[in-house]
């Protein structure tokens, strides 16, 4: 594991969690924003397109789309792309890692397969190289 720690706002990744918990049957998925500074700042949620979301995601091209030229109005940059798994770890499948194709974005992937508590991680996925990330929460100023 990369000792580099990914910081997160304490109130971004509640709304990730949120997300994530509104839906426990399909994966819930969307891009996350850094500001100027590189920090992460903005979520924004995009539907789910696969055609087995309950273990499969795929963000939907419009949205992604429209997610990004938002990004860029506010500037903005792609911090990472998040995703739930509903009933398995949180760590890439296959799928996710054959599949990246944002290699400078981090991939977050939140678990709801835990006792209680939901699971988030950090990864960056180029190739099929795969790094984790500790993520440690902040207060934002």
């Amino acid at each position: 594991m990369n000792t580099h720690e990914i910081c997160l706002p304490r109130k971004l990744t509640n709304q990730l969690l949120h997300l994530a918990q509104l839906s426990s049957d399909a994966e819930v998925c969307g891009l996350v924003g850094a500001d100027r500074h590189g920090l992460p700042c903005s979520c924004y949620p995009v539907d789910n397109a696969a055609a087995n979301p309950q273990n499969r995601f795929s963000l939907e091209p419009g949205q992604q789309i429209a997610a990004m030229k938002h990004m860029r109005e506010n500037g903005q940059t792609l911090f990472a792309i998040y995703h739930s798994h509903p009933t398995a770890p949180a760590t890439p499948s296959a799928t996710d890692i054959e599949q990246a194709s944002y290699p400078d974005a981090l991939h977050l992937i939140i678990s709801l397969n835990t006792k209680g508590v939901l699971e988030m991680r950090a990864f960056k996925i180029a190739g099929n190289q795969v790094e984790e990330f500790p993520l440690r929460l902040i207060e934002q100023a």
